[in-house]
């Protein structure tokens, strides 16, 4: 009867953990205190900054932020455009009498399209997001009150670029193969590359050529993606990371590697890690140079409380 009691006692416990919110049960936990709002960024610190500048050896400079317009693919329903106009000249001649005429323009869309970062207000679990916030808490429909964009003064420090074109021996890398943590290890090594604490480490699987390759496929391109599996994104936050980046719109795998699950590396790096998500980064010319390491440098639009940011991050050489 006692051992019927505990098994009773047992299984009432795991379902009261079940049924317990993920936040109360820890998940989200700040490694840097309940009101940290910086998250992996805190591992930028000056010696590390000044240790990514030594490795600038020839100078040269990668744009990495590849060229948006109101075609890009984006996860629905996610759209963008651009309107030019000539504001309180289109019945004269200009502004004063040098006739000074100018163009501005309007933007209208949503800032997650194209090369973009993702602020640690985005990724949640069950409405619960990095630090154990609430979405009711932080969360306002006219912006975040916490975790917004404005907070992050950029992001430098080394860059490792690890090629799993090359590793998989495909150009480019399947949809659906997920970077295992056996697989980045590997690719790694291959490459004579270590993963350090505080680097932003970027994989390249040549998915972007379906943009505007000889094989252009952009539905194809939208749909599914090479990328990150559960274990690579565990073995990344364990090293301690700052940022995880992929020339794929979605950084991970899709599909996933569990039929039913949805973005389950986003919320290992996200909500349970303070770890920066960098998607569409155009890792090409760094792949061809055969690059490894790098100076990284990005240098976000603060918009108060926002989520997530077109963006157009430098790696140099």
């Amino acid at each position: 009867m006692k051992t019927h009691r505990t098994l009773r006692a047992t299984l009432a416990a795991i379902s009261v953990a079940l049924a317990t919110p993920l936040a109360a049960q820890g998940v989200t936990v700040s490694d840097w205190g309940a009101d940290d709002q910086l998250g992996a960024a805190n591992r930028m610190t000056d010696q590390s900054v000044l240790d990514a500048a030594r490795l600038v050896t020839t100078g040269k400079v990668y744009s990495l932020g590849l060229i948006v317009d109101s075609d890009t693919p984006a996860f629905p329903p996610r759209s963008l455009s651009v309107t030019v106009l000539q504001p309180n000249q289109t019945t004269n001649s200009g502004l004063g009498s040098n006739k000074f005429t100018y163009n501005d323009d309007i933007f209208m869309g949503w800032l997650g399209i194209g090369p973009q970062i993702d602020g640690l207000g985005h990724a949640g679990i069950d409405h619960v997001y990095y630090g154990d916030r609430a979405l009711d808490d932080f969360a306002k429909a006219d912006g975040l009150q916490e975790l917004g964009l404005e907070q992050l003064p950029g992001l430098v420090g080394r860059g490792v670029l690890l090629n799993m074109a090359d590793y998989y021996g495909q150009d480019p890398v399947e949809e659906g193969t997920a970077y295992t943590r056996e697989d980045i290890e590997a690719a790694a090594q291959a490459q004579g590359v270590e993963i350090r604490e505080g680097d932003v480490v970027l994989f390249h699987s040549g998915w972007l050529n379906l943009l505007d390759g000889e094989s252009a496929d952009p539905a194809r391109y939208g749909a599914v993606e090479p990328g990150v599996g559960v274990s690579g994104g565990e073995y990344l936050a364990e090293l301690g990371v700052m940022a995880v980046g992929a020339d794929t719109w979605g950084m991970e795998v899709v599909p996933a590697e569990e039929e039913g699950v949805a973005f389950r590396v986003h919320q290992i790096l996200q909500p349970e890690n303070g770890i920066y998500i960098l998607e569409n980064m155009d890792t090409r010319e760094l792949a061809a140079d055969g690059a490894t390491e790098f100076l990284f440098v990005l240098g976000q639009a603060r918009l108060r409380g926002a989520v997530q940011m077109i963006i157009n991050p430098i790696a140099i050489r």
